[in-house]
């Protein structure tokens, strides 16, 4: 499976949302993890070519938002997405009955402009949420913006970072 993450920046206009239906076709993927959308409405749409789109809501700062673009291969063996807080989203997917085999958390990580206790509570809320969850797989994709200070939980909870580079992107997203 195919999981990716894009940092949408917004996606609040109709326009928007069609350009990444656009992008997303010339990439492979089966889950793509959308962070920073910035919609103060939820939305939850079929496309004509089979792709499910899931969008939360922001904060009323209008920061945060996470949603998940499905591709065509997979929406039939998804189970549900919620939207845990504005940082925070959960794409459960079934193989076979009402038994979840796979988890995705698609989390916007807190940026070094947050208080060092907003990024605590992150990291607090997605170790409850991971720790919460009944799948038998879970995988967690999320913005490589991390602080120092919050390396233990990012560590026990994302696996590590990367070459040991810290608040920078990686590479690209897919």
């Amino acid at each position: 499976m195919a999981i990716c993450t894009y940092n949408a920046r917004s996606l609040a206009s109709e326009a928007a949302i069609e350009d990444l239906m656009i992008q997303a076709t010339m990439i492979m993927y089966d889950v793509i993890g959308l962070t920073e959308t910035r919609r103060r409405h939820p939305l939850n749409a079929v496309y004509e070519t089979g792709e499910e789109l899931f969008l939360g809501t922001c904060d009323n700062r209008g920061v945060g938002a996470v949603g998940v673009l499905v591709n065509t291969r997979t929406p039939k063996n998804i189970d549900s997405f919620e939207q845990l807080t504005t940082q925070i989203g959960r794409l459960r997917m079934r193989r076979c009955g009402s038994t979840p085999v796979l988890t995705i958390f698609v989390a916007y990580a807190p940026t070094s402009s947050y208080e060092e206790e907003e990024v605590e509570a992150f990291y607090m809320d997605l170790e409850k949420f991971y720790r919460e969850d009944q799948a038998f797989y879970k995988r967690e994709k999320s913005q490589e913006y991390h602080q120092l200070g919050s390396l233990r939980y990012a560590s026990r909870l994302l696996g590590g970072f990367r070459n040991g580079q810290h608040r920078r992107r990686i590479g690209p997203a897919c």
